[in-house]
């Protein structure tokens, strides 16, 4: 799932590239995309693009009155165009989900891997009109550390739970808090209260930062890639650990996993894995 780095690389951009253009045409390829009827996603036939930002995981496009929120849940990214396709989209064909056309000829692809679709376009006059802008927590590089230290003072929940919450902090995804635990030598599973807020504060904008730097310069169709170069513990399991030597180890939930190194977060103790261990039984 694209996460705080990549939004902004995404930011950064589509920027200078698509600000002053004009939307001409606009192709809908998958409709639960989008999550929004009125006004029509035509009525964007037209205006032209006056801004590009983030909030959270969400990247908005702005236009004369309006506003696109593009949320791309875990499969999802945008395809970027110098010149835009012209023939027909067929709907329900492919991870193409929407498409738009613009006045230079450039365009972009919201696309969407897979069979679930949960990519989502939102247009709307205000983006506290779509619930998970309206209900973000604090961005987490701009979050400050006052904040930040009740925020995990008044949870018992895991850390790694806290960090993803986007009502809480808004940015951080699976892949981002794995690698900003193992950053900060934190168990996923401590519980938030007992954590060191100020000093993991300095983690997650060292790890983001970071991450922003590699990609930030990146066009659309490299940043993932890039992404995955950079991770040291998520998606490695099984993997040596950069910095201790320890075998990463993993823990399984129905729809997702984090990775974690038992030598740098854990004192050497793998956590409990049910379903692992159901099935090893």
């Amino acid at each position: 799932m694209p996460e705080l780095p990549e939004v902004d690389a995404l930011v950064t951009f589509l920027r200078p590239r698509i600000v002053g253009d004009f939307v001409t045409r606009t192709d809908i390829g998958e409709l639960s995309i989008l999550k929004t009827a009125d006004p029509p996603l035509e009525a964007l036939n037209g205006l032209e693009i006056t801004g590009v930002s983030r909030v959270g995981k969400s990247l908005i496009v702005a236009f004369d009155g309006l506003e696109l929120v593009c949320r791309f849940a875990r499969a999802g990214w945008l395809v970027w165009h110098e010149l835009v396709p012209t023939g027909p989209v067929r709907m329900g064909k492919g991870p193409l989900a929407l498409r738009l056309h613009l006045a230079s000829g450039a365009g972009f692809d919201i696309s969407e891997a897979g069979t679930k679709k949960n990519a989502a376009a939102s247009l709307v006059a205000d983006r506290s009109e779509v619930p998970a802008i309206a209900n973000a927590g604090p961005d987490a590089l701009s979050i400050d550390a006052a904040e930040f230290t009740a925020t995990l003072a008044g949870s018992t929940a895991r850390i790694k739970t806290v960090l993803e919450d986007q009502s809480l902090i808004s940015g951080i995804g699976n892949a981002y808090s794995d690698e900003i635990l193992h950053t900060a030598q934190l168990s996923p599973f401590a519980t938030a209260n007992g954590v060191d807020a100020p000093s993991l504060l300095d983690t997650i904008r060292e790890v983001l930062g970071h991450a922003r730097e590699a990609l930030i310069d990146l066009p659309p169709a490299k940043v993932k890639a890039a992404k995955k170069r950079g991770f040291r513990v998520h998606g490695r399991t099984g993997k040596t650990c950069p910095v201790c030597g320890s075998t990463i180890a993993e823990v399984s939930y129905s729809d997702k996993s984090l990775q974690y190194c038992p030598g740098c977060q854990t004192g050497g103790r793998k956590l409990s894995d049910r379903r692992m261990d159901r099935l090893l039984k």
